[in-house]
């Protein structure tokens, strides 16, 4: 073997090390999604901004670990213990409570940063917003304490109407919560509701076949993180059995269903990942108060009016977001 050769060999294995310890020296976040990467494309692609507003890019300084629950819930607290068993640097646990609540129950001492519409204090993520302490802090919006806004607004769309559907998920840990708001605001307008319960795909499917013997004059969708990355078969059930729909997601109305209003989950997303990037330079979960989003986004479809035969009040018109026609 020439001089040369034996260098060169010699150097490119002697470089191998080095490359593998820059590897094992690039931090993990461990990201703990509730339902699929389909469904959460949007939504991860505002934490990558978020995180890229740090510093920090995937594959150039840090890596990712995902984990799927794909909508099953209950798959939640093995995932967050295998993201724990593998130490990484931080768990990002997005989407709502069962995420939140499933990473803290496998970790107290890796940092996690959870993202949700609900109360973290409600639901026992954390004592105080400001003060968080503990391993735990993240970002909230007012997704779940404006589902009775939700009702008002569909209410004023069919003044007439005397009866409502909920649709809830019976999984989720704010349901209960969610449920005494919307029958308070129906007692105050003299109205009944109906409750539906789907807690899974197939359910939300056997929700809309049976709604011709509800009687009921339109859908109010609790908050709840499947209902918003199942957007588009809420929608497009909605059109087909002509129910006049309301969501919490943007992508429902986008998507044909007449109305959504709720937290922007792209700023709640992107604020996620900004967190995730400053605890990664060292900041303490304890020290960074629970982001609130109050950004709130009202989107009504003119389109799916005219074929729902309903007509949007000029006052509401002018306080929407965006008007899809």
């Amino acid at each position: 073997m020439r001089r040369r050769e034996f260098i060169t060999l010699l150097c490119g294995a002697a470089a191998l090390p080095l490359t593998a310890r820059a590897q094992s020296a690039m931090p993990v976040v461990g990201y703990l999604g509730a339902e699929s990467p389909i469904a959460f494309a949007s939504r991860v692609k505002a934490f990558r901004q978020g995180l890229g507003e740090t510093g920090y890019v995937e594959g150039r300084n840090i890596a990712i670990e995902f984990r799927w629950a794909e909508g099953q819930h209950n798959r939640l607290s093995a995932l967050a213990a295998d993201l724990v068993g593998r130490q990484v640097a931080v768990i990002v646990a997005p989407g709502g409570a069962p995420a939140a609540l499933a990473a803290k129950s496998a970790t107290t001492t890796i940092p996690i940063v959870f993202e949700m519409g609900a109360d973290p204090i409600a639901i026992g993520l954390v004592g105080s917003l400001s003060r968080p302490g503990g391993n735990l802090t993240g970002v909230t919006s007012l997704s779940v304490e404006v589902t009775p806004k939700r009702l008002e607004f569909l209410h004023e769309v069919i003044p007439a109407a005397g009866k409502f559907a909920i649709l809830v998920n019976p999984t989720s840990p704010t349901t209960d919560s969610q449920l005494r708001n919307l029958q308070a605001s129906a007692s105050a307008r003299g109205l009944q509701l109906h409750v539906l319960q789907a807690g899974s795909e197939r359910d939300i499917d056997t929700v809309f076949a049976t709604w011709p013997q509800l009687q009921a004059a339109g859908l109010v969708c609790a908050s709840d993180t499947m209902f918003a990355t199942h957007s588009e078969q809420l929608a497009t059930l909605a059109v087909r059995h002509a129910v006049p729909a309301i969501q919490q997601s943007r992508d429902f109305a986008i998507a044909g269903g007449l109305m959504s209003y709720g937290g922007s989950f792209v700023e709640s997303h992107r604020q996620a990942g900004i967190y995730t990037g400053r605890i990664l330079k060292g900041d303490k979960p304890a020290d960074l108060p629970v982001q609130q989003v109050t950004k709130l986004e009202l989107f009504i479809n003119l389109k799916a009016a005219k074929i729902l035969d309903v007509t949007f009040p000029q006052s509401l018109l002018g306080r929407a977001d965006d008007v899809i026609q």
